[in-house]
């Protein structure tokens, strides 16, 4: 019968860990979404950043809100 490799709970800490922190390009994309959000008014980016930034590393209870891009043919 074959082994089977079991993971130490300590390296599944360390996964899930990694996972909980958003990577620059996740804040990224969600300031992106909140200027969509915005109508592509001008705003302040770095205050876009921080909300980001804010709303990604809050509780994971609260939910967040999905943004939809929408692209419209002219």
């Amino acid at each position: 019968m074959p082994k089977t490799k079991t993971v130490s709970s300590a390296a599944t800490r360390k996964t899930t860990k990694a996972k909980a922190r958003p990577t620059q390009e996740d804040i990224a994309t969600r300031a992106y979404h909140i200027y969509l959000e915005r109508g592509c008014t001008p705003g302040d980016p770095m205050q876009d950043w921080l909300q980001a930034e804010k709303e990604l590393l809050g509780s994971p209870k609260k939910s967040r809100r999905q943004s939809k891009v929408v692209f419209i043919a002219a």
